[in-house]
Order: C-alpha cells, then structure tokens, then sequence
C-alpha cells in the first residue's frame, strides 16, 4: 500500500495524516544522555559502582568513554530518529579539562557545561538537566534528607547550583529547560522513623528553589520513587511527597511521572488527565518497567500509546506536557536501545495524533457500542505507511532501513573501544 492510499483509508474516518505529520514534527522529545554510558558520567571513577537503587544490567561492548565518544554516539542517533529533539543531561556529565579543572557537585558552575552548549547549539537541540543526587562519597546513603548537616548542605548546594546550570541552558540554547529533582533516599528494611526524612527532604528542596530562576525558563520538577535496589522498604520521595510538595509550590515547579515509578498495577496514562486537571503543566520520564522501575527500553506497546493519547487528547503539544526518554540498557547495543525507544515514542505519539475527535463525542452520547467498534477498526488501518511518510518527511530511515547504519557504526567504531 502506498502512503496515499493509507491517507485516503484515514480520511474516510475524518483523520488528515498530513496535518498529523506536520503537527508532530514541532513537538520537542528529550534524549537522555545517560543511555550510551550506562549512567556513569565523567565526575568520578568512570568504574564506580551506581547507588540510589539505580542498577545497569549487562556489558555490551562499546560503552561511551569520554564526553567525545558519548557526543559521537548522540550524533549517531540523530540521524536515525524523527522529530524535534532535546538533549538531556545529568550533572555528572560535567565536563573538566585545563582550563576548567574538576571540582565537587556543590561546586559546578556553567562553565563546565559550556561544551554540551555547543554541540546543543550546532545541531539545533534544547536541554534539559538533572542533579545528581547518587553514585557519589558523599551520599551517606541519604543525600538531601541525611541527618548529618554537612551531608544536606552538600547536597542542598549541589541543588542549587544545577538551578543556575539550568537557567544558563534556556538562556544559551533559547528553550525552557526542565530540571528534575530525584533522589533515592529510603531505607534497606522497616524505618523507625517516616517523617523526619520527609521533613528534612521537603525543607531541603525548599532551600534549592530559594536560588533565583526565572520559572518561564527553568522547570524544576519534582519526581517520586516506589522503591530500587537497596531502598526496598521506604522511599523518602514518595508519590504522595513529591506530588503534594509540587501542589503546595505550583508557583515554582512542576510535578514529574515517571511511568516506571509506580506499583505495577498503576498507569502513568490515566494519571496525566488526572494532574492536568489542576496543574498547568507537567513533565515525563517515559521509559518501560519489567515488575519494577527497570528502565527497559521503549516498546511500541500498548501503555506507551495509551500515554501518547492522554498527551494528545489533554493538550499536551501546547506546552502542557514536557517529554523525555529515561531509560539504561547496557545487555543491547546502545545505539540501538536510544534508537528503539526514541522511535517508539514518536510511533505512539503519531498513533495517538490519528485517532478522530469523534470518539470523545460517541463517549458523551453514551454510544458505548459504537465507540468500541471504532477504537477497535483503527487498530488496523494502514499506520505504518503513516509512519514511514513521517520518517520521509524529517529525513530519516523509515522501518526496516536504519538498523544496517548501526551494525555499520558497531563495526567501524564501538567495536574498536
């Protein structure tokens, strides 16, 4: 079937694929840098073990090195994936050299990521930003909720200084940057004590969010953690922490899901109806949990599309909704892994784009039976010819074409490391 004949099969249900195409290719979808490394950064020993409950499984020759590699890489998936990109950085892609000589996390300062500015710059690419509150001496293992005063400070500085990273992001590269608190504070087994970390948590991103930012252009978020690797009995950044401190503080962040932060029985999907109800605007960390927050890669699966029709259907293009990629998978090729889930992504939010406005009008007439014969004939129109028009018109391969560039640059170049 040619993409023709697929946009005439869409029409007869009042879909224009072309304006679908055209909408989409403005919509910004954040790379996570931390995908080609194994979340391991270039601040520390580059063989550190990961703290905070976060754990990269497998050793997939190729592993980015240094920040040229990790750039060589990025650069190889930007001319595979579709769509309008932002890069995101963690805090511990600081990057040290001569002129600017390595200092501690409380200690960065935007000159340290003046390099990333520059390849963000010469491709057209936004960032967003994360502290890194993990895989450091100085996590007790408690970082913003520790006790211990010199531990907090530490890290409350840290905080602060990624505010002033971030603000020097959107003024640079010209786009909002959304900048996301997590930590993995929590406890191995049973606490005797609940609300003291939490209390400590809460007036410790109080004091990050006392550094001056302009709200228009930086976006701290707030995100939550069910529980990871060594934090099984309690997380301090709960789903209830997280989302009621972004309440109490609408005027200076954000709330952030994480579709893999969440019991098992949860769905990210329904709960973004559910904040835009009373929230202007949230983030997303959009990744695929296996049981727990696993961070697997992006599959074209049927909660991925469900996310994607929630973000279509409330708004979420006209700058409600900030998307980004938090995934790590080091058993696959890492070109790969970004590739999948990038496209993934952009196949659900095209999907979602192709679904008629009809259907919410059925459900409102009570036309259960009707509703449910066309969700049900939409599965099978001719959406891939759609999406392989989409990948033709941002000049990208389409499916069944990108997979030899990898193979090609496994073996010219991540096979040599």
């Amino acid at each position: 079937m040619s993409y023709i004949e697929a946009k005439n099969a869409y029409a007869k249900y009042g879909i224009d694929t072309d304006a679908a195409i055209e909408k989409l290719k403005g919509v910004p979808l954040s790379l996570h840098c931390w995908q080609g490394d194994d979340v391991r950064g270039f601040d520390t020993d580059p063989n550190k073990p990961l703290t905070g409950g976060i754990q990269t499984t497998g050793n997939y020759a190729g592993r980015a090195r240094t920040p040229e590699e990790l750039m060589a890489d990025i650069d190889e998936v930007l001319k595979l994936v579709p769509g309008k990109v932002k890069m995101n950085l963690h805090a511990c892609y600081a990057i040290f050299d001569e002129e600017n000589p390595w200092v501690d996390r409380d200690k960065l300062e935007p000159k340290h990521f003046k390099k990333w500015v520059d390849f963000c710059k010469e491709r057209g690419l936004g960032c967003d930003f994360n502290p890194t509150f993990f895989s450091h001496p100085k996590c007790d293992p408690l970082t913003l909720s520790s006790p211990n005063e010199e531990t907090r400070r530490f890290w409350i500085e840290h905080g602060k200084a990624c505010i002033r990273i971030s603000q020097y992001l959107a003024e640079e590269l010209g786009e909002p940057c959304v900048m996301n608190i997590w930590t993995g504070d929590g406890f191995k087994d049973i606490p005797a004590d609940r609300m003291g970390p939490r209390e400590r948590y809460r007036n410790s991103i109080d004091e990050i969010l006392s550094e001056c930012y302009d709200f228009s252009k930086v976006k701290p978020c707030i995100e939550s953690k069910v529980f990871g690797i060594g934090v099984e009995a309690y997380t301090v950044g709960s789903a209830e922490f997280a989302l009621s401190y972004a309440v109490m503080n609408k005027d200076k962040c954000i709330p952030l899901m994480d579709n893999g932060h969440y019991h098992p029985t949860e769905v990210v999907s329904d709960k973004i109806p559910a904040l835009l109800t009373f929230f202007p605007e949230i983030a997303l960390h959009i990744t695929r949990p296996i049981r727990w927050d696993s961070d697997h890669v992006v599959l074209f699966d049927d909660e991925t599309k469900e996310i994607a029709k929630e973000i279509v259907r409330c708004g979420g293009f006209d700058g409600r909704v900030n998307m980004a990629l938090d995934y790590f998978d080091a058993s696959i090729n890492r070109i790969s892994a970004w590739t999948v889930g990038f496209r993934n992504v952009q196949k659900a939010l095209l999907f979602a784009l192709l679904q008629p406005a009809c259907l919410k009008e059925l459900q409102d007439e009570n036309n259960f039976t009707r509703l449910m014969v066309m969700q049900e004939e939409l599965k099978t129109l001719p959406f891939g010819e759609v999406w392989n028009e989409y990948c033709k018109a941002c000049g990208v391969f389409a499916d069944g074409e990108w997979f030899g560039e990898v193979e090609k640059y496994e073996r010219e170049v991540l096979s040599k490391r």
